[in-house]
């Protein structure tokens, strides 16, 4: 069996953990992931890649903790039942990898959450899409009214600087001079 790939550098933003996933199927993690294993051939690098320990350790939830300072409460994703945390790296799965999980995965549930889930990444795309246009748009109307307003401000200091002048002359007095 060939091993499992460290995640690539270059992956969409968007995954799935096989935690998460599980709970959507209705199987346990092993589960999931035993029949990944299985079919590692149909989960290519950028289907779906294994989480680093420092990735892993970045998911621990820093609000939850117990009242013992000593024993810290994790998030569901890196706790292993019993044992006191995960003994495994959790892996990720993008788009195309969940979407491959269907066909791992062959029950009816599999297939309905595979519809909602492939749904679900169409709508980020969209809000991500549209996210970008409005970033770019504040972005043109920055530099629009930057230039304009550097206009104001040059004319500002101007105004600031002959005040200034004016100020350093010495006054006139008051009165008649004879």
């Amino acid at each position: 069996m060939p091993a499992l790939k460290p995640k690539p550098e270059n992956v969409a933003p968007l995954v799935l953990l096989d935690s998460d996933l599980a709970g959507l199927y209705g199987v346990a993690t092993k589960v999931l992931n035993q029949a990944v294993k299985r079919n590692l051939d149909r989960f290519p690098e950028d289907f779906m890649f294994q989480l680093t320990p420092e990735e892993r350790d970045r998911l621990r939830s820093p609000i939850v903790t117990s009242n013992k300072p000593a024993a810290r409460m994790r998030s569901q994703i890196v706790t292993a039942k019993g044992r006191g945390g995960a003994r495994y790296c959790p892996y990720a799965f993008t788009e195309q990898g969940v979407a491959m999980l269907s066909s791992v995965l062959r029950s009816p549930r599999a297939v309905e959450v595979n519809i909602a889930i492939m749904r679900t990444f169409v709508q980020l795309r969209r809000l991500m899409d549209s996210n970008r246009d409005l970033a770019r748009r504040i972005e043109a109307l920055e530099r629009r009214y930057d230039e304009q307003f550097a206009t104001v401000f040059d004319a500002i200091k101007r105004l600031i600087a002959e005040d200034d002048s004016r100020k350093s002359k010495p006054k006139r007095s008051i009165g008649f001079l004879t």
